[in-house]
């Protein structure tokens, strides 16, 4: 294909494991994707935005040819670095007021309640009392959680004063990381009177909720709310962390039907347009209530196999074609699998990792079961509290995707990977 029909999209943070996911969307082979700075770069330590923004921008500007569209599939920075680019070199994305509405997990209830009252009570904790206290009228068990986080990072659940003061002494030592820079962003953001004084740095309390977990998926296109997909998220027994998300949802449709409802109301209040988002709820089967836990201002790369299995196309394409002005539809359940599924294999004590299986070993492992693709996240000899961006309960070892039947069939070839990775680790030192 000649360079003038080929469109230059840059991806902020993109790395090889969405490449090909990327790649698989309708039209690809019209789009050439630019790496827009590392994974690293954007979520390593306490991130600099102004110097963030500069790098790209000196990427941008020495760049030799159109800059037909700036997409990014990550959390923030990435999640507000797509809309301030956008605005400086004219390529169609959602509003940064709209990213920040649903990003800071305050202003976001705020803007929730005045449309629907399906999400947990909640507060503001102050960080500096002594002793911290929760907020009146909520009680135990509660989540803890700064403003802003990545990957449930400094969220904690608590059911008890002495637990609820020890997460507020954490989160008090930690916030800064990502609250520092989330301020840097909200000065370029007219904030209503309610939010006078709330600042980046901020804890936020909220009643837990119960049932199971489901995540909702779509886009808004031309003033219109379209939902796409509805998973399951199901958690390892006993315990807050994924075992896998599944698509589709196995939840009865008239429950779909209201998980639909209120997302569309939600995100035509935060004034979303032209971009794609994913909104998380617990649902209670005793009590049948649906109650809204977060708004994550992008799709979920994590579901782009899934939806790729399942439908025929990664979910990528929304947010491509939204980007270049084209039709964002998806299309529904022309994949090869009927249901597809990410696990998340864990190991919940620190450990030293002996062996990890060769890229030759794993591509292997990827032929032999069908349906499958394999992530493995540690290195040999690596600590497993050394792994970046782990939330505070697990640490994560591989990341297997697989499409099949059914659920039995999802399961069989999960359980299959994992015996033929072959993992091992010795107890870490000072853990015994």
């Amino acid at each position: 294909m000649s360079d003038e029909h080929v469109r230059n999209v840059f991806v902020v943070g993109l790395d090889e494991a969405n490449l090909p996911t990327l790649k698989a969307v309708p039209g690809a082979d019209s789009l050439r994707f630019h790496g827009l700075l590392t994974v690293e770069e954007l979520q390593d330590g306490e991130v600099s935005l102004p110097a963030v923004i500069e790098k790209a921008q000196k990427v941008l500007d020495a760049f030799d040819g159109s800059i037909d569209a700036i997409v990014g599939y990550w959390d923030f920075p990435v999640s507000t670095l797509v809309p301030i680019l956008g605005a400086r070199y004219g390529t169609r994305t959602t509003s940064l007021e709209s990213v920040v509405k649903c990003e800071h997990k305050y202003w976001s209830r705020l803007e929730q309640q005045k449309v629907t009252d399906r999400h947990p009570r909640f507060g503001r904790v102050d960080l500096e009392a002594d002793p911290p206290r929760p907020p009146d009228g909520m009680r135990f068990p509660m989540w803890l959680k700064p403003a802003l986080s990545y990957s449930s990072e400094l969220a904690f659940g608590v059911d008890d004063q002495e637990k609820f003061r020890a997460a507020v002494a954490e989160i008090r030592d930690g916030v800064s990381r990502i609250g520092r820079p989330f301020e840097h962003i909200l000065d370029q953001v007219d904030l209503p009177a309610e939010m006078d004084g709330v600042g980046g740095q901020v804890c936020l309390a909220e009643e837990s909720l119960k049932g199971v977990q489901v995540a909702v998926e779509g886009y808004v296109h031309q003033g219109e709310v379209t939902v796409y997909g509805t998973l399951d998220s199901i958690d390892y027994p006993n315990s807050p962390c994924f075992l896998r998300h599944q698509y589709p949802s196995m939840l009865p449709p008239q429950v779909i039907a209201r998980l639909h409802d209120v997302t569309e109301r939600v995100m035509r209040q935060i004034g979303f347009e032209s971009a794609t988002f994913s909104v998380e709820y617990f649902y209670d089967p005793g009590s049948q209530d649906i109650s809204l836990l977060e708004i994550n201002p992008r799709h979920s790369q994590s579901h782009a196999e899934l939806f790729q299995y399942v439908d025929g196309v990664p979910n990528h394409h929304c947010m491509l074609a939204l980007a270049l002005g084209e039709d964002p539809r998806m299309p529904h359940r022309q994949g090869p699998y009927a249901m597809a599924a990410k696990w998340y294999y864990r190991w919940f004590t620190d450990g030293v990792v002996r062996h990890v299986p060769t890229p030759e070993e794993v591509s292997r492992i990827e032929r032999e079961i069908p349906g499958v693709r394999i992530e493995v996240l540690p290195e040999r000899g690596q600590r497993l509290s050394d792994l970046s961006q782990q939330d505070s309960y697990s640490y994560e070892l591989a990341h297997i995707f697989t499409g099949g039947d059914d659920e039995e069939d999802l399961r069989r070839k999960y359980d299959q990977c994992v015996a033929a990775l072959g993992l091992t680790f010795d107890e870490a030192p000072g853990t015994a």
